[in-house]
């Protein structure tokens, strides 16, 4: 994963495209400083979780940016944010969530919100990555209320 965002920086540098450039770079910059701090190159799972905080983090900005009504930086962060998402896996859709997190309850027998924490670990864990966090949470939210 790792090798195919430094592959797409050199395309980008041949193609001049700046915006792409400028993110690759921070992507291969926050992977290499991860690397360092665990002691070894990092795997693909590992680079993914790299590249999902480098996602959430964006879409904060943009959702703060919205609120103080900075258009110009709201169209910069959710230009980054789709070069980022370009290597993330699809995320499932609400439907399929909403699927992961009834059968979850079922398992774990899950009644009302003191049964939140044994819920949402399990959903998590049967999303591997493609389940966002603030939708899965909203969903079971409503359905143990």
């Amino acid at each position: 994963m790792l090798h195919q965002i430094e592959n797409d920086l050199k395309d980008a540098l041949r193609n001049q495209d700046k915006a792409k450039v400028g993110v690759l770079r921070i992507l291969i910059s926050k992977c290499k400083n991860k690397s360092i701090a665990i002691g070894k190159p990092l795997e693909d799972s590992e680079v993914m979780k790299v590249l999902q905080t480098t996602a959430k983090q964006h879409k904060e900005s943009i959702k703060l940016y919205t609120q103080g009504e900075r258009s110009d930086l709201v169209d910069q962060e959710t230009l980054e944010l789709n070069i980022v998402e370009g290597y993330l896996p699809s995320m499932m859709t609400e439907d399929e969530v909403r699927s992961i997190i009834v059968s979850a309850i079922e398992t774990t027998g899950a009644s009302s919100m003191a049964d939140f924490g044994k819920v949402m670990p399990q959903v998590m864990k049967q999303g591997a990555g493609k389940i966002d966090g603030g939708v899965a949470q909203n969903i079971l939210k409503e359905l143990l209320s």
